[in-house]
């Protein structure tokens, strides 16, 4: 939707739990020397402002990484020093104010041999996504429909697959259009590794996109989901993930970083990871 703006909804809860999938399939994954195609088909910006007014009306990365941010020196996994590391070299105080959009966070893993691909429709988070990437190498920017561009792009040239796929979800049929991409994209590119995240509101509308998923050929797709406890007034009740050929050994460690966060002091979310569809 050319509505849509991720800056009203940087750096909350469902980002925590989106970008710390996304880093940790990244660097599981290069563990093995050989090129990354990484595709990004809902990129956004390259950063938010968490004190412009934008991110400052809903306030949701205060219930989301400032209260991760609080906590960091508790943090010390290996696996949640990538996330907080990149952070310091952002912001030097006791707040967050300058939060990371996906290309971002794969720009501080990215490898000579790799290679980003960053859909964005929206014309004008385009342009300030084209302008941080002008200097990177190894990324590339198109403005366009992600998904339809990812079918484009498969197979990659690359030997390896990562693609991340979250849009907003504002118009219904996205759950069904993302649940019929990632079928063709995985048919095209059987051993990638796809991440998709979902929002959990209410009516459920989600189950439509599990439902396609799971009665589909796609095979090994681990569910990931948080619950805040004390659930908003109105908005998300919930965010998900599911993850289509996982890294050996990827449930344990991001249930290790989610479960670091999940209690009172910090993000207060319930926690839940299963098979949606198994090998």
């Amino acid at each position: 939707m050319l509505s849509y703006l991720h800056a009203f909804h940087a750096g909350n809860f469902a980002d925590v739990q989106k970008h710390a999938a996304l880093v940790l399939a990244l660097r599981m994954m290069q563990t093995k020397s050989s090129a990354i195609a990484i595709c990004d088909t809902h990129a956004g910006s390259a950063s938010y402002d968490l004190d412009h007014e934008r991110a400052r009306k809903t306030a949701e990365a205060d219930r989301g990484i400032q209260k991760v941010w609080q906590r960091r020196a508790a943090l010390n996994s290996a696996d949640w020093a990538a996330l907080l590391d990149p952070l310091r070299g952002f912001n030097d105080g006791e707040r967050v104010t300058r939060y990371p959009g996906s290309p971002a966070w794969i720009s501080q893993y990215l490898r000579e041999q790799d290679r980003l691909h960053s859909w964005e429709l929206h014309p004008a988070e385009s342009r300030l996504l084209a302008d941080w990437a002008d200097s990177r190498p190894g990324i590339r920017v198109i403005a366009d429909d992600g998904l339809a561009g990812l079918l484009r792009q498969l197979p990659p040239p690359q030997p390896r697959l990562l693609v991340m796929i979250d849009p907003s979800y504002e118009v219904k049929t996205e759950y069904q259009t993302v649940a019929e991409t990632l079928q063709q994209a995985w048919q095209k590119c059987r051993h990638g590794v796809f991440l998709i995240w979902y929002p959990i509101l209410p009516g459920s509308a989600h189950e439509a996109l599990l439902s396609s998923i799971a009665s589909s050929a796609v095979r090994k797709v681990l569910r990931s989901e948080i619950h805040p406890r004390q659930a908003p007034e109105r908005g998300m009740s919930g965010s998900g993930i599911l993850v289509v050929n996982p890294p050996w050994g990827f449930d344990q460690r991001l249930g290790a970083m989610i479960e670091a966060v999940a209690d009172g002091v910090c993000l207060d979310v319930g926690h839940s990871m299963s098979w949606l569809v198994p090998e």
